[in-house]
Parts: C-alpha cells; structure tokens; sequence
C-alpha cells in the first residue's frame, strides 16, 4: 500500500492533500461494507467499519500514525466525548437510589475483570508492570459499539439498558483509574497519598469541566429548541471545546464529556434526544472513530506468544464480567437468565481502550510499547467479535424489534437504502 501510495503522490496533487483522498475513499468502502455486512449477515453495521479498518492497517495503511497525536488523537477524542456524553444523558442518578443493585453489580463486574485479568496474565509470566494497567485497560466496555448495536437492532428493554448503564460505568472507572495510572507510570514506589492523588486530580478536574459544560447546555436549552439545527452545531461544538480544555489541563477529555452528559440528565431530566442533525454529525464521527480504532490496532505486532496473552486476557475478561453481573443480580430486578445477556453484552472494546493504550504509550517510553502490542490485537478482536456477542446476546433475549435475517439484494427498498 505504501508503494501505491508513493506512486499516486506523483500525480494526485489535491489540494486538501493526499491523506485527505485516503481517509475519503477508507471511509466511503467502510460505509458500504458497514450496509452490505448488515445486510447480508444480519449484523451491525460496525463489525464492516472494523473489518475495513482493519484490512488497511494490516495492508500498511499510512493514514493514522502510532501513538495517536494532533488531529488524529483529537478527532478521536471527540468522537468518543459525544458517544459518552449521549450515554451519560440516558443514566438517570435518581435509578440507582431506587435500585442500589446496579452499583454493586457495575463495581463487582469492574472489580473482578481487574483481578481476573491480572492474574491470567501473571499466571502466563508477565510483568506486573505490565499486567496492571492492561487489567485496568480491561475494565472499560465500549458504549460506543454497544450503542451502535442496540441501534442496528433496534433493541429496548431491561437486558439492553442496564447492559448500556454498566457498560458506560465501568468506561467511567477505567478512564479515571487509567488516566491517573498514567500519570503515575516512572516514578517509582508511590506512598498511599501519591496513589490516591492523581486520581483526585483527574476526576477533579474532568468533574469541573463536565458541569461547566453542562450548565452551559442547560442555559442554551432554556431558550433554543432541542431540535433546532443551531442547537445541534452548539452542542457539538461545546463538547468539542470542553473535550480540549479537559485534555489541556491533566483531565480526562471522554470524562468530563461522560460527566457532563450525567450531570446535565439531572439538570433537565425531562426526556430529550439529540436533534436529527447531530445524530448525522454523530454517526459520521463514529465510523470514523471506528475505523481509525481498527486501522491503528491491526498495525500491532501479531506473534504466537503474544496471541496466547491476548487469548488469555479476552478470555479472563469475558469471564470476569459475566460472574460480576450474576454476583451483583440477587435483588438487582432481573433474572439470571438476563444476568448471562447482560455480561455478554458488555463483551466490546474500541475506542476508549486505544485512548487509554495511547496514554500509556506516551508516559512510558519502556513500558508503553509492552502494553501496546497485547491491548491493540485485544481491542481489535473484541471490536469485532464483541459487537457479535453483544447482538448475539440482545437478540437471545429476545429485546430487538427485528429478525436476525439477512435481506436479499433484489427486494430492496428506498427504506433499507437509507439505513
């Protein structure tokens, strides 16, 4: 691919530049793969972006450079902020006084992924240094897949909501606990202050950042309708800022725009969704987030040692999860059966989890590169395999509102071409 590349800068003078017409064409072939995979296959749209990126990453695509940085890194960011601060809008803190049970089973799914997976990668010979921060890398689900899922299928009920709460709760421990980890990372034995502040710091300052940008919406709420088109580009364009300043002053970018989300649902807990402009924004920036996920983690180095850890970390994982949500169940509302649906639903991981690697790749010139190649064949398998497991799952329990089945070619309509 580079080869080509070299022979198209020859003649091809855009005047946006040649990586401008790269990313163009990747993302028009990820669109219709993403359709002719749901298509034909019945699944979400996502496992084709995946599936594309993924090709061109390990086709030596040149269009997104490791470890994510300037525009890349930002564009990434903010794809991620607005996945996480719709998903914080749609959590209702009000629920957890009524049912304290999805708490414990968020902390208990969290809390043993942590442990299940840093023994499973202690166990097969590694580094404690190393083991920690991908366990911790392991806690954080991907709303973003999750949600891309539910909206393919066109899911609603109990499995399909608490699997989207949990899933957003365990991303907000990750990205607290990671980002302060590494922030942490070379500097030597740490007392039990030094641990807990830097956590203090980046919730801290993500927590600032989340109400201003909460009560900055709420205050444009109160006078521009929620369906307005100025509406649409003035929230993206807040989050946007917010996911900037967050990053420049040691928060945590998709944290703040988490919090703000969660903080704003409760300053306006009217029901309210995103106006139809901005879904489109919306869904742009996350086919482009996936497929920058799945290019950039297919450029890791594949070994056979390495396959086994990544095995073993996918595996410690899954299990992990699913024994947090049945453990966390009794008194929780739900039946065991959708206890086991929920936990496999929660299988993904994408964009967040490269965010966090990317940290790590940054504060750690020794340790960085060692955590990088398990987690990035991790995040591309289970943005893949994940997405599959979360669909398989919500259709198992019965929560979509249309048949698994793929479409013939020939029958189709100007309906099923807009999708």
């Amino acid at each position: 691919m580079n080869e080509i590349m070299a022979i198209w800068a020859e003649w091809i003078k855009p005047s946006a530049g040649l990586p401008t017409v790269q990313w163009s064409i990747l993302l028009a072939v990820a669109a219709l793969t993403g359709h002719l995979v749901q298509r034909f296959a019945g699944i979400p749209k996502v496992v084709g972006y995946s599936v594309v990126g993924g090709f061109a990453g390990l086709a030596g695509f040149s269009g997104a450079v490791w470890p994510l940085q300037g525009t890349g890194l930002f564009l990434l960011e903010l794809g991620v902020a607005v996945v996480l601060f719709e998903a914080g809008g749609r959590i209702p803190l009000r629920w957890f006084r009524h049912n304290p049970m999805v708490l414990v089973q968020s902390l208990a799914e969290s809390t043993l992924t942590f442990f299940f997976v840093y023994w499973a990668l202690t166990f097969f010979g590694m580094r404690e240094a190393v083991a920690e921060p991908l366990a911790l890398l392991a806690m954080a689900a991907s709303p973003a897949v999750l949600s891309r899922v539910i909206m393919d299928t066109r899911a609603s009920g109990p499995v399909t909501e608490r699997a989207m709460v949990l899933s957003t709760l365990s991303t907000l421990y990750a990205l607290t606990l990671c980002s302060a980890h590494a922030g942490m990372m070379g500097r030597g034995e740490q007392s039990l202050t030094d641990t807990f502040y830097p956590v203090a710091v980046v919730l801290g300052l993500s927590v600032a950042v989340g109400a201003g940008l909460a009560l900055a919406l709420r205050s444009a709420l109160r006078v521009m309708s929620p369906t307005s088109e100025n509406t649409a580009i003035l929230l993206l364009a807040l989050i946007a800022a917010g996911a900037a300043l967050a990053a420049h002053f040691g928060g945590s970018a998709p944290l703040a725009a988490l919090l703000g989300g969660m903080l704003l649902k409760q300053l306006n807990p009217r029901p309210w969704s995103w106006p139809r402009q901005m879904g489109t924004a919306s869904a742009m920036l996350t086919m482009l987030m996936f497929v920058l996920v799945s290019v950039v983690a297919a450029q890791a180095d594949w070994s056979g040692p390495v396959a086994g850890l990544v095995l073993a970390l996918v595996a410690a994982r899954a299990l992990a999860k699913i024994t947090g949500v049945a453990l966390g169940n009794v008194g929780s509302g739900a039946s065991w059966r959708q206890a086991l649906w929920v936990g496999c639903a929660m299988s993904p991981m994408s964009s967040v989890a490269l965010l966090l690697v990317s940290q790590f790749v940054a504060a750690s010139a020794s340790l960085g590169p060692r955590i990088a190649s398990i987690a990035l064949p991790a995040i591309l398998l289970m943005e893949v395999l994940g997405a599959i497991l979360a669909t398989f799952a919500i259709y198992r329990a019965g929560e979509s509102s249309r048949r698994w089945s793929p479409r013939p070619f020939n029958n189709s309509s100007a309906g099923d071409l807009r999708e």
